[in-house]
């Protein structure tokens, strides 16, 4: 007989740790499932082991930017103990969301769970009916569909190498790409960016993108644009990456190669078509409460819903509101304003809002605030020069619709733009706001 359940979160990220928890202070009882260990992706194979082995990277880049400017002697990475830094981290994280779950009564189940009908599915054999099942499996790389894709390794495992090999390339160029090349070069591999677009991290601003690019060079990492990857040949312990660009052919040599080509949602193993779930061009039919719009006892949350972007506090959000929905009926929606994005290179590039061409797009009116700051303090005190801003202000309401940032506390300084945009705060407001000095912060009132 199966066991009953009122919820049952598929996945064990973000999302189900937020929406089971509140669900279960609701006296419902609920089930968490997955084939992973308990955590999800940010916790154990992205944001947070990313961030550890950044604050290796960021500290050999700011001896580097001081060596002559009263620093001395020398530095580097020792892969090993980074490594062990980051599971110092990473390792516990399962067994405590296990005890999390363990001491509110929430249920946990690890296998692939499988959906057998409109209020029941199994995990491992074992047959379990909810009156809810929050889909929340996150998401899984991309199939390249090139010949010989099995070699290339995920983020996962990326972040789980316990020594870096010495010739890299990375397939793609946004986010994981960039971030990844930053480190493993200041580790002290030399890299090789493989992107197909014309430029790198295509959802940030251009001009600012360039800026940055700057710091690609001054690494040494090899960025190839307009570049198309079309096999992967193992030649020995070694690979050879066949590619081509503007229809040249070249080979590039390497002992790793990292997918670094984007993520979809991982639907394949739900079975999805036994519970009546729909979906369009690869994304889940969802409606404004972040329910399926064929079958009412399915909710999706974070990356698998698809709905915001594909962000760790987008999944918190999406959790909170699914949970308000399952207590209290459908009454609560998303709302995706102000969430602003972190691409963790060192020095990092933010966003929050429209970019310059969205918002022309829509045909709003704005005045643009933008310089390449490498002369202001902010950047002079760090010794870094790739600093700068782009800011759109609406006209007529002094709203901020839009801030890029490039170069030391872009990723703090970004929340207080997000805080505006979702706020409604104008530009005034943020003007006249008193800021600690001297900090990142403080350059607000002149970016506007």
């Amino acid at each position: 007989m199966a066991k009953q359940y009122d919820l049952v979160v598929i996945g064990a990220g973000t999302a189900a740790m937020v929406a089971a928890m509140r669900v279960r202070a609701a006296g419902w009882q609920v089930a968490v499932i997955d084939f992973r260990p308990l955590g999800g992706t940010c916790a154990l194979r992205g944001c947070d082991p990313k961030k550890m082995l950044i604050a290796g990277a960021s500290a050999i880049d700011h001896v580097q930017r001081m060596r002559g400017n009263g620093v001395v002697g020398d530095a580097h990475i020792d892969w090993e103990k980074l490594m062990a830094f980051k599971r110092s981290f990473t390792d516990p994280v399962p067994e405590k969301n296990a005890q999390r779950y363990t001491d509110k009564g929430i249920d946990t189940y690890h296998g692939r769970a499988r959906l057998t009908g409109r209020n029941s599915l199994e995990v491992d054999g074992e047959a379990l009916d909810s009156k809810y099942i929050l889909l929340a499996s996150g998401a899984e790389p991309v199939k390249l569909n090139i010949p010989g894709e099995e070699y290339l390794i995920d983020n996962e495992g990326f972040l789980a190498l316990e020594s870096l090999p010495r010739r890299i390339v990375l397939v793609g160029g946004g986010y994981i790409a960039a971030e990844f090349s930053h480190i493993a070069a200041r580790a002290g591999a030399n890299v090789t960016i493989l992107q197909r677009g014309d430029r790198m991290l295509k959802g940030f601003d251009a001009d600012l993108v360039a800026w940055l690019m700057e710091k690609f060079q001054a690494l040494g990492i090899d960025v190839r644009t307009k570049t198309s990857v079309e096999a992967v040949e193992k030649i020995g312990a070694n690979y050879r990456v066949h590619a081509s660009t503007n229809g040249r052919k070249v080979t590039i040599d390497a002992d790793l190669v990292v997918h670094a080509g984007g993520r979809s949602p991982d639907l394949e193993s739900l079975n999805l078509v036994a519970a009546g779930v729909t979906t369009k061009n690869g994304k889940l039919e969802l409606n404004d409460y972040l329910q399926s719009i064929s079958n009412p006892a399915i909710y999706a949350a974070g990356d698998v819903a698809q709905k915001g972007p594909p962000l760790t506090p987008v999944s918190s959000h999406d959790a909170k509101v699914v949970a308000e929905n399952l207590l209290k009926g459908n009454h609560q929606r998303p709302d995706y304003r102000g969430v602003p994005s972190v691409a963790f290179t060192i020095p990092p590039i933010a966003r929050v809002g429209l970019l310059e061409q969205e918002a022309r797009a829509q045909g709003l009116k704005f005045r643009i605030q933008s310089e390449k700051a490498s002369t202001w303090f902010t950047a002079r005190q760090s010794a870094e020069p790739v600093y700068g801003f782009k800011v759109l202000v609406e006209e007529t309401t002094e709203r901020v619709l839009g801030a890029h940032l490039v170069g030391p506390n872009a990723d703090e300084v970004i929340n207080l733009f997000a805080l505006a945009i979702r706020h409604e705060l104008t530009a005034q407001n943020l003007k006249s706001t008193i800021f600690a000095y001297p900090t990142g912060a403080s350059d607000i009132g002149y970016m506007l």
